[in-house]
């Protein structure tokens, strides 16, 4: 399958990938659309935006999540092939390609994602082998991942998540949650916005851009930087264990590039949200831009990620 250049699929250098911000026509909201209604709308993640995010990514992951989650598979006994892993809105498989190697034991990995051109990039580049060695296989499924059913996940010993609780509404977060603890599954969510950045120099106009954007996560009913308190929420009225752990992206010079997407995609969205922005958020972007190339920016864009360890059954301690 042949890759574009985010030029060739965005209209210039300085345009936002779709995934950053608003693409489209107004109204619409660069995210992953999981609903079935939806099914015929066109891709809202690039690959070039998920290959640019995903070293922040990897360095934002809370690894203090990790020791409660291998202690938990420890416990399962080992499956034929590995244990089952179900990574849902995969993109290009960058949660894969961070877990997969810091878990011990063969593992197989159902790739969700609604994109068959981003599913071909998630099985290329999977992660081939676990921490101590094991094999790791990956296969790859089309479909709607906020319809996920405890019958689905029969057998399942994982199942994990980047940046996908935000983009989903209340009934699909605890849909979710009823179908994990169900199936008796543990679930890593990781990477959800938490509505909180910080960015040095600080600007007046921070606070107001922050506020439209925070309200453009929430359209159409998604959760936005509410979703993980309504995850928490939904997991432990099934009896979950829980915990949350702040994963901030931590950009500097070094991620130029990323910031400057990200800033574009952030004031696009706050402007669609409030037009009586524009004038001022124009303005804003130039100067913030020009500090960015410049190395003179820092950005702290806060996330938090969560664990999810439904209750022992059968007697287990």
């Amino acid at each position: 399958m042949r890759d574009m250049t985010a030029a060739s699929r965005t209209g210039g250098p300085d345009a936002v990938i779709a995934g950053a911000g608003p693409v489209g026509s107004p109204g619409e909201r660069a995210t992953v659309r999981l609903r079935a209604e939806a099914a015929a709308e066109p891709p809202r993640y690039a690959p070039e935006w998920l290959r640019l995010r995903e070293p922040a990514d990897a360095a934002a992951r809370a690894t203090d999540l990790l020791a409660p989650l291998r202690a938990r598979l420890a416990e399962r006994p080992p499956a034929q092939g590995g244990f089952v892993v179900h990574d849902l809105g995969c993109g290009t498989g960058s949660m894969g390609r961070w877990l997969a190697p810091r878990l011990a034991g063969a593992q197989h990995w159902v790739l969700h994602d609604r994109d068959p051109y981003l599913l071909h990039f998630a099985a290329a580049g999977a992660a081939r082998a676990a921490a101590d060695g094991s094999r790791v296989t990956v296969e790859t499924r089309r479909g709607d991942v906020a319809r996920l059913t405890p019958d689905a996940l029969a057998g399942a010993g994982l199942v994990t998540a980047s940046a996908l609780l935000d983009v989903l509404t209340r009934d699909e977060v605890a849909a979710l949650a009823a179908a994990c603890t169900g199936a008796g599954c543990p679930a890593l969510l990781t990477l959800s916005v938490a509505g909180r950045v910080a960015l040095t120099p600080a600007d007046p106009l921070d606070t107001d851009l922050a506020e439209a954007f925070n309200a453009h996560q929430r359209r159409t009913g998604l959760l936005g930087p509410d979703a993980v308190a309504a995850a928490r929420e939904a997991f432990a009225a099934h009896g979950a264990d829980v915990a949350v752990c702040p994963s901030p992206w931590r950009l500097g010079p070094g991620e130029r590039a990323l910031a400057a997407q990200w800033l574009r995609g952030r004031v696009g969205a706050a402007v669609e949200q409030r037009p009586g922005l524009k004038q001022r958020a124009d303005r804003y972007l130039a100067e913030r831009l020009e500090a960015c190339a410049a190395g003179e920016l820092e950005v702290v864009v806060h996330h938090d990620d969560l664990l999810a360890l439904p209750a022992r059954t059968g007697g287990a301690a």
